[in-house]
């Protein structure tokens, strides 16, 4: 492995795996009160660009770390739109 392809994987997998206990909690809890559906919609969006960038220039680094951190940010983007209305009582 060359040392760029090195560095690029120690990035993805830290950058990556800082979005774990994030995701865990607001999965545990399902409190989503202090998740901004603006910034959480943007990042998803940008993730999710970056990853399609990554394919076109066939940057594994880049495309395993922006997969992984979509799904987690897909779900946690999906459980704020699902508990994160206030409720109708």
């Amino acid at each position: 492995m060359q040392l760029g392809d090195a560095i690029g994987f120690s990035a993805a997998f830290l950058t990556t795996a800082s979005f774990i206990p994030q995701a865990w909690l607001t999965f545990k809890t399902r409190d989503v009160s202090g998740i901004s559906l603006g910034m959480y919609s943007a990042f998803t969006l940008g993730v999710a660009l970056w990853l399609v960038y990554g394919l076109s220039l066939g940057a594994w680094p880049v495309v395993v770390a922006n997969t992984i951190t979509l799904a987690l940010a897909l779900s946690i983007l999906v459980m704020k739109l699902r508990y994160g209305r206030p409720s109708s009582s």
